[in-house]
């Protein structure tokens, strides 16, 4: 049997390679229909699992482009005991 990547592998896999997606261009590409829930699952994966961080800027037209960015164990925050975010403490 082949191995096929599910659409979150595939949209992770897009992202850290640096690219930024939209959700017409996650529908597109990816089959995405909801990249904003998708990206809520992602971003709780990656930032607490890993060294990654979930960016979002503003398109032009008002929409959402989504960005991950290694940030090299330098994390801007950290994580309570209750699983909320909170500020990292500077060592």
């Amino acid at each position: 049997m082949a191995n096929v990547l599910s659409k979150k592998r595939r949209v992770i896999n897009y992202l850290s390679a640096g690219r930024g997606i939209t959700a017409a261009e996650a529908r597109s590409r990816f089959g995405v229909k909801n990249l904003r829930a998708m990206m809520s699952d992602i971003r709780t994966l990656v930032e607490r699992y890993g060294n990654w961080e979930v960016e979002t800027e503003e398109t032009r037209n008002g929409g959402t482009r989504y960005f991950m960015r290694n940030n090299n164990g330098s994390r801007k925050f950290s994580y309570n005991t209750n699983g909320s975010r909170a500020v990292a403490v500077s060592r």
